[in-house]
């Protein structure tokens, strides 16, 4: 098995994807209007729109209702995420912080207020841990 992508259920796609394609520097690729994938090296974030619900289930998920997953992304520079994201984000949960565990993190909230961690390891054990 293969964890390949997380999927964000929306009510509105473009608002979405230009969010993230400004917070990661990823360009989406675009199947449909109510469809598009961030591919990274690592997995990637699928954008549905809520028309794409009934494929699977009429009512199975609702845009906008998710408060129990942090989507997260390992960046070289978290500070420098920070910075790019400043005049956009409405909510910042904690502002670049360095965790006990090794990981310098960003939490916020993006537009549709669903929680995205951005973290750079900047101790030892952190570093090695994520390197590639």
């Amino acid at each position: 098995m293969d964890f390949v992508s997380t999927r964000i259920i929306t009510g509105d796609v473009a608002r979405l994807v230009d969010f993230y394609e400004r917070a990661t520097g990823v360009r989406a690729d675009w199947s449909t209007e109510d469809f598009a994938e961030l591919r990274t090296a690592g997995a990637t974030l699928a954008i549905g729109s809520t028309r794409t619900v009934a494929l699977f289930a009429p009512g199975c998920a609702r845009p906008a209702d998710n408060s129990t997953v942090i989507i997260e992304f390992l960046v070289a520079d978290v500070d420098g995420v920070y910075r790019n994201l400043a005049d956009v984000v409405a909510d910042f949960v904690t502002e670049p912080t360095t965790m006990p565990w090794g990981n310098r993190s960003l939490l916020l909230r993006d537009p549709d207020g669903n929680l995205v961690n951005f973290f750079t390891p900047v101790t030892p054990a952190a570093i090695e841990k994520f390197a590639r």
